[in-house]
């Protein structure tokens, strides 16, 4: 460049400097911005004060108090001064010099004037009833408004969510976090009042926090998230599934909607106070007048008619400007709830003014405290903030916007700077939370904890890691059966530590009594190059087993191997030796749709006291192996699904939406030594209905259909249980090979009452029980086609050792069982009553049985 161009240069950068400065310094003039920060408390306890109001006197610019109590107040304007309001007490307000950025600490005395009259009688005490109640009056009204409140009654809605999830061990002694394990990590540990929900020490375990766009259109009906940013603590994949344990908090801490007649919470639902059925359950009173606001409020609390029932007590604060809304709510639960392991619970919700002089929800608090023992001893906190902001209403966005999943994440989501989350959270963070993803790290580097962790893990998952390669499960390593005697089983598994795109699977067992070597191989590639245990899955799997199996025994999230189910009832002895070569390729979509295509080659042979015989020409044959060579496709979709991927299953976390699965198979006659032509066709429905305070139901319905005529170890085998442990999926007084169907219907019904008749007797609900009922009905049957008994070239139905037949079709009347039990005995067991209704002339049948299912439930 030569001399002359750089003067010209240098002026021209010069000038333009010179521009920025001006404007720089002309703009603060222009617009008079006042940055204002500032921590509201109680006067008298000195506690801070949560969704204080903000506002500037004189404009509609304003904001909330965070959860802490602090507020940042950015004014645009000369406006001089700030009030502050907050139900209950005295509003103040302060003056403020604009143009400059400044600290206004404000303390709140409760105001005395706005408490009515209470006048205290003595004699008999009245009963409460909904008559000329005008607690109950109001309460009507409200859910007579309830539409015209809610957000769905505009065309259009957008805002920005912030939420904050944090975990803690809660209640922790001062002897635990003087442990020498903690000698040098006492920074991990926060300190709080005594008396505040969690108590004095805890230790910071979990965080995740996650800013979103949201969109709600009403015709057609559309609600989609868009997550922009999201922070997680992360643990080793290998003792913990990050992405299922956000999952799972996620499901127990959702989004409180008041206004629904149903609130979701730690997988339940409880009715709301405002619901319609509200004043059939709950006893409301006119608590509080606040006259000194506008607009005007009243303080209605709220408590169950039955402190024992899954219902909220508080109070709600109920606007008299025509609009009958909720301007505040505060939701916490009896200490008599039928709620396991729930310490102490409480919800508060904020509502901030629209535009239209409406309410919306403008900040949510949820703190739940859990615990073992619900009076002392260590336990955890948890805790979820949300927080809105920019609330617009009726402004129609580009079609797009509303299309495609309802909820979506932005590419780089979690890779966004501190700098960033600074910038754009909505909420502060206190000095534990800001630390708690270093001191995680931290954490996981103690040999300690990884130890503990390494303990939990084999005792939960029961897989023992040694680093690029973990062995178990350990609850097969030993078993026993009829057909092998003792067996002993060593097996395990690749981890991610030696890759994430290959994953090896495998394991060797003997039976001491049939002297036979059983094994297992198989081979894994991910073609997204993510985790299998990763959703959403996409791979290819090769595997090849040889090994013992029990015809119609299809087990859920349990071993087939598994050492408790060695004790079962009546005889057991008809097995088959199995062996299969499979290959599969799965493949999800973040919408929950899946597909599976798979290729099986299948020898099956008898074992025990099973035998395969048919006639021909008049003359017994002994076939040694059925062959099978199968094509299959599956079809999945299951929208909104939520689960935890554990080692062995993903654990699906119960919700309201429905499972809808469609299989289909074509057996291949003479390709690679398939001896069958058939096809097979299954179609299979399963839904959660929750019904308030009558608990919820499960429903699944399943009907097959096979085409093709095939031997009965090829027919539908319905699922028959022999233990004594409880089985859903499972008709659990039906022997093994009892029914076969070439076509069928099912249903499978389960409700829970969730205590609700139990809660009404004084000597049962102290035990915090809950009844159950369960049905299954099978209506099948076997066309003529697949009938031995008029086609002997067939393979013959078993028979017993007395020549008695075993196995039987289901023409003309259905399988019929059903039960009733108690659940949540200890808080983990269910026990149930067994009937069986029809088929009772059967042998060695059981008409009655009593069977066990543990269960962790909230």
């Amino acid at each position: 460049m030569k001399d002359s161009e750089r003067r010209h240069a240098a002026r021209f950068y010069t000038v333009v400097l010179f521009i920025i400065c001006i404007i720089v310094s002309i703009i603060p003039a222009a617009a008079q911005n006042t940055v204002i920060h500032g921590t509201i408390r109680d006067a008298k306890t000195k506690e801070t004060l949560p969704y204080v109001t903000v506002a500037v006197v004189g404009s509609t610019q304003g904001v909330r108090t965070d959860n802490n109590g602090k507020y940042t107040l950015n004014i645009t304007g000369t406006f001089t001064q700030i009030q502050v309001s907050y139900v209950g007490y005295a509003p103040v307000t302060k003056n403020i010099l604009p143009g400059r950025e400044q600290t206004i600490d404000i303390t709140l005395r409760t105001d005395t004037r706005v408490l009515q009259e209470i006048v205290v009688k003595g004699g008999k005490k009245k009963k409460y009833t909904n008559k000329n109640n005008p607690a109950v009056e109001l309460i009507r009204k409200v859910i007579a408004h309830k539409a015209q409140n809610r957000m769905e009654s505009y065309d259009y809605v957008q805002y920005r969510q912030y939420e904050k999830m944090f975990f803690s061990l809660s209640n922790l002694s001062e002897k635990f976090k003087n442990k020498r394990i903690f000698k040098n990590y006492q920074f991990l540990f926060q300190e709080q009042d005594s008396t505040a929900i969690g108590g004095k020490n805890l230790l910071p375990m979990y965080m995740e926090e996650k800013l979103s766009d949201n969109y709600y259109r009403k015709d057609p009906h559309a609600q989609k998230q868009v997550i922009v940013a999201q922070k997680q603590v992360k643990y080793d994949e290998n003792f913990i599934d990050n992405d299922g344990l956000s999952t799972y908090f996620n499901r127990m801490y959702q989004d409180i909607d008041i206004y629904d007649n149903n609130i979701s919470m730690l997988s339940n639902q409880i009715l709301s106070p405002i619901a319609d059925a509200a004043p059939t359950f709950y006893k409301f009173f006119i608590t509080d007048t606040i006259r000194d606001q506008q607009p005007q409020l009243v303080e209605l609390s709220f408590t169950p008619r039955n402190t024992t029932d899954q219902l909220f007590e508080g109070s709600i604060y109920i606007t008299l400007d025509g609009n009958y809304a909720v301007e505040n709510a505060v939701l916490s639960v009896n200490k008599n709830i039928n709620l396991n392991f729930v310490r102490n619970m409480q919800a508060t919700l904020s509502f901030g003014k629209s535009a239209d002089s409406r309410y919306h929800l403008s900040a949510s608090d949820l703190k739940i405290d859990f615990g073992i023992n619900k009076n002392k001893g260590g336990g955890i906190f948890g805790e979820r903030t949300v927080t809105f902001s920019d609330f617009k209403i009726n402004q129609a966005q580009p079609k797009t916007t509303y299309e495609g999943p309802s909820v979506v994440t932005v590419p780089n989501a979690d890779e966004k700077s501190e700098a960033y989350w600074q910038s754009n959270r909505l909420d502060t963070l206190t000095a534990a939370q800001r630390d708690i993803y270093k001191n995680i790290d931290s954490l996981q580097t103690i040999p300690a904890f990884r130890r503990t962790m390494d303990i939990i893990t084999l005792a939960v998952a029961g897989y023992k890691n040694l680093g690029p390669f973990e062995v178990g499960p350990v609850n097969t390593f030993y078993s026993f059966n009829p057909v092998e005697g003792f067996r002993l089983r060593l097996g395990g598994r690749t981890t991610t530590d030696l890759s994430k795109r290959y994953y090896f699977e495998t394991y060797g067992a003997y039976g001491f009594k049939d002297e036979k070597f059983k094994y297992f191989l198989s081979g894994t590639y991910s073609i997204n190059n993510k985790s299998i245990y990763k959703f959403p899955q996409h791979y290819i799997r090769a595997s090849f087993q040889h090994d013992t199996k029990i015809p119609g025994q299809e087990l859920q999230f349990v071993q087939e191997d598994n050492f408790l189910l060695s004790f079962k009832r009546g005889d057991n002895d008809m097995w088959l030796y199995n062996d299969i070569f499979r290959l599969d390729y799965v493949h999800e979509f973040p919408s929950h749709f899946s597909y599976r295509l798979g290729f099986k080659k299948w020898n099956q042979n008898a074992a025990g006291g099973l035998y395969f015989i048919n006639n021909i020409k008049g003359e017994s044959n002994t076939v040694n192996t059925i062959r099978t060579t199968e094509l299959s496709a599956e079809l999945r979709y299951a929208p909104h699904e939520k689960f935890y991927q554990g080692k062995l299953y993903r654990t699906p976390i119960p919700d309201k939406y429905p499972i809808f699965t469609l299989r289909y198979t074509q057996g291949l006659n003479d390709f690679l030594g398939g001896d069958y032509g058939y096809g097979n066709l299954t179609a299979n429905v399963s839904k959660r209905f929750y019904l308030s305070q009558f608990g919820y139901t499960d429903i699944t319905v399943e009907g097959n259909r096979i085409f093709g005529q095939v031997p009965f170890p090829l027919l539908d085998i319905h699922r028959a249980n022999q233990s004594y442990a409880f089985q859903f999926q499972s008709y659990n007084l039906m022997n093994f090979l009892e029914f076969v169907s070439d076509q069928y219907g099912s249903i499978n019904i389960d409700h829970s009452f969730n205590g609700f008749i139990f809660n009404k007797i004084p000597l049962l609900k102290r035990l915090k029980w809950r009844e159950v009922v369960n049905f299954k009905g099978l209506w099948g049957n076997l066309r003529d086609e697949n009938n031995p008994a008029y086609h002997p070239d067939l393979l013959a139905f078993p028979v017993n050792e007395d020549g008695t037949p075993v196995t039987y079709t289901l023409n003309g009347r259905p399988y019929m069982e059903g039960s009733i039990g108690i659940s949540n005995i200890f808080k983990l067991l269910r026990v149930d009553l067994v009937k069986r209704f029809s088929y009772l002339d059967n042998p060695d049948v059981s008409k009655l049985g009593v069977r066990f299912y543990v269960k962790f439930d909230f």
